[in-house]
């Protein structure tokens, strides 16, 4: 299914080797512009990333993008129903609280919510989310009781301050300053254009014994091995580079990172996306599972099907997306 068209000389961004990679055309299949992307997959630490960059990315973030339409005050209308998911939200991210823990059996918290609780937090540890859309998740924490919260994402239109205290700026990773407990990368780290630059700013920013999440689409997977160019995680051009498990552990390393953890946390959206994407219809049409379920091509027992595949491959280290803990070298 990885169908390459050609060979072309190219230095790879992560393990500076200038060699002739594999080269893919890549559609952008998000918003339907079926605009065409050369990306190419590097021979030694098998990254894919892309040949160029557009010219102006910011067309790519069109106003309805998602992270930049979620309105997440919208979840605490209800007094009770927001008492409920305070206490269930602190139980997924700190892994404490009873009444939380039987909430959450019975109404799961969100995934980005629940990648917290492998990191020792407390509710006064310094959190900077990079490239957070409107912030939904750290609404979310700060209304479970976190404090010390900050979002930043270069692509929203103004600086964002909610009602509650949380504040959203809209600027890039190098122009924070102070010093965080946990700053984390939910789906954006692929979207950076440097990412050893970005990894020199946190190592700048995070506190002794700080952790670095990274959450990220992954090569090493069986969704780029079966759907190739029509994987709807390579997301041309939003994502630049899409790690394999080696291209991360080379980047991390020459910042003096090490992965102190790797959970593999893929859903059946690499498969009900990707097989969209092959018979041409785009994430955004009418047809599309996420935006009309009963006009999609597939059945919710298929979906289902989707779902305990991802669960397998997840349990194999196989599935299209993991998280990456990570801490500095010279924290000890």
């Amino acid at each position: 299914m990885k169908n390459p068209t050609e060979t072309q000389a190219n230095l790879c961004r992560i393990c500076d080797l200038k060699e002739y990679h594999p080269v893919y055309r890549v559609r952008e299949m998000m918003c339907g512009l079926d605009e065409e992307f050369l990306y190419f997959q590097c021979v030694q630490c098998k990254c894919l990333q892309i040949i160029e960059f557009p010219a102006n990315i910011s067309k790519y973030y069109p106003k309805g993008y998602l992270s930049f339409v979620t309105d997440p005050s919208y979840f605490y209308r209800k007094p009770l129903e927001s008492s409920v998911r305070r206490l269930r939200d602190s139980y997924s991210a700190l892994g404490k609280g009873l009444i939380g823990q039987c909430v959450e059996k019975i109404y799961p918290a969100p995934a980005d919510l629940k990648t917290l609780s492998l990191i020792p937090l407390t509710k006064e540890s310094k959190i900077l989310d990079v490239g957070c859309g409107t912030g939904t998740l750290l609404y979310l924490l700060y209304e479970a009781g976190f404090s010390n919260l900050l979002g930043v994402d270069p692509y929203i239109d103004q600086d964002i301050k909610y009602e509650n205290g949380l504040t959203i700026l809209r600027q890039g990773l190098q122009e924070v300053k102070g010093s965080w407990d946990l700053i984390m990368f939910h789906h954006s780290f692929e979207h950076m254009q440097d990412p050893t630059k970005t990894l020199q700013s946190v190592s700048r920013l995070l506190k002794p014994g700080g952790f670095c999440l990274i959450r990220v689409p992954v090569v090493s997977s069986f969704a780029w091995e079966n759907y190739g160019v029509h994987w709807v995680q390579i997301d041309a051009p939003r994502h630049f580079f899409l790690h394999s498990l080696d291209s991360l552990r080379i980047l991390v390393r020459k910042e003096k990172f090490y992965i102190e953890d790797i959970v593999f946390d893929s859903d059946e959206f690499q498969f009900w996306g990707s097989e969209q994407y092959e018979n041409g219809i785009s994430l955004q049409s009418e047809k599309s599972y996420s935006v009309n379920p009963a006009k999609s091509i597939f059945n919710q027992k298929q979906v289902d099907k989707f779902r305990k595949k991802a669960e397998q491959l997840n349990r194999d280290a196989r599935g299209d997306q993991a998280v990456f803990y990570l801490k500095k070298i010279d924290a000890f």
